[in-house]
């Protein structure tokens, strides 16, 4: 009975896979099964203590009631300043919108913007929930290819040759999940010179791990490099993967006032505003010491040679070293038809993942969830000795097939 009262836009969309494996990561543990979970994004470090401070005084002063739906104008006023400061990017308040993680900002924004018929251009590798936020919206997908050899990064080319009349969006993340590209200003102005011819379409800049990256990649932003899209831009940014905030779940963007003013109507009849308390914490994030974003980047850079030691290893695995965010997304053709010591064949990336979580307990995320295969999406922001143990796991289950 429960299946004639779900709704139809529900059958266009599936499970987000990250929480799948991160759900069956928590029952094998909790059956006394010790896995090592490299399958979800997020940074193994605790949030910093002058940031946990400032959630608590929120609390101790009484900060606990509602907000306004946007922000504390508080907060609105770190992300403007932020933006200008990092991103030389000037916005206003009614420009500015806060929410309860970049997830919902993301969503509020196809929601607020997409009808039926309407396309979305993903070019994938792409994150794993884009796809489905744009059919919940009633609108349609389009994957554009981008290739490994072309450092996973869309080309202007093929660009120009996915745009529709119907285009709504394209989606740009940078640094990317899950192949850790990172667009450089000449790419990203290659891309534009594409956008500007089409004044229909506008453009979702994703750059939540913009605080992520290794030299000498720089960071750059679109709505930077190219101040004439600024207004068909949503830039959307949040503290949860820079600061080690997940569970807090403050998400920002800053964008056109029509966008953002449907973005709130949205969420005034959904969420309301974020948790008044996480916003404190956002704002002492954005305002006050990140010195140890640097030593962070360090840790992550020696706990990514250590996957792509392991990597090399492995006669079937084969990776380029990411310059951003913190996965490995390595290609696993070479694993494809062999047979694990049970006797079952390696079909695709899937049956590959199910035996490095079977055999070895270690779990990773298949590259077709994000839209390329035979691929393997490997997290390595956590616990250095972990970390090791993970890949004598990997080596030795990879061995084992025959």
């Amino acid at each position: 009975m429960s299946a004639e009262f779900t709704a139809s836009r529900l059958r266009r969309v599936r499970p987000s896979p990250t929480a799948v494996i991160a759900d069956r990561v928590r029952a094998l543990t909790a059956a006394g099964i010790d896995v090592i979970n490299l399958g979800e994004g997020e940074l193994d470090f605790d949030t910093p203590p002058h940031i946990k401070q400032a959630g608590i005084d929120a609390i101790v002063q009484g900060d606990t009631k509602y907000t306004a739906v946007a922000g504390t104008a508080q907060l609105k006023t770190a992300i403007i300043n932020k933006f200008a400061r990092e991103n030389q990017l000037t916005y206003q308040a009614n420009e500015v919108i806060a929410g309860s993680g970049a997830k919902q900002l993301i969503f509020n924004a196809f929601m607020a913007t997409v009808s039926a018929g309407d396309e979305v251009i993903i070019p994938a590798p792409y994150w794993v929930s884009y796809p489905d936020m744009v059919s919940l919206a009633d609108g349609e997908f389009r994957l554009v290819p981008c290739l490994e050899q072309n450092g996973w990064k869309l080309q202007a080319a093929d660009l120009a040759a996915a745009i529709t009349p119907k285009t709504r969006w394209l989606i740009l993340n940078s640094p990317n999940n899950p192949t850790g590209a990172i667009y450089s200003a000449d790419e990203l102005r290659a891309l534009a010179e594409v956008l500007l011819q089409r004044p229909h379409v506008l453009i979702m800049a994703d750059d939540i791990y913009e605080h992520i990256s290794h030299p000498p990649a720089l960071f750059a932003t679109l709505a930077e490099v190219e101040p004439r899209l600024k207004d068909r831009i949503l830039t959307v940014n949040g503290v949860s993967k820079g600061y080690s905030m997940t569970g807090w779940r403050i998400g920002y963007a800053g964008g056109p006032a029509w966008l953002i003013s449907a973005m709130q109507i949205l969420q005034s009849q959904s969420t309301s505003n974020p948790s008044s308390i996480s916003q404190a914490a956002a704002v002492a994030a954005l305002e006050q010491d990140s010195s140890f974003l640097a030593q962070w980047r360090g840790i992550l850079a020696t706990r990514r040679q250590k996957i792509m030691q392991c990597i090399e290893s492995i006669d079937g695995l084969h990776a380029d070293l990411p310059p951003g965010a913190f996965y490995v997304f390595a290609n696993c053709t070479g694993m494809i038809g062999k047979r694990t010591p049970k006797g079952q064949t390696i079909n695709n990336d899937v049956d590959f993942v199910e035996y490095l979580l079977d055999s070895a307990h270690v779990a990773t995320l298949q590259g077709s969830a994000f839209g390329a295969s035979p691929y393997l999406r490997i997290a390595y922001a956590i616990d250095d000795a972990r970390l090791d143990e993970a890949c004598a796991r990997i080596i030795r289950a990879c061995a084992a097939l025959a």
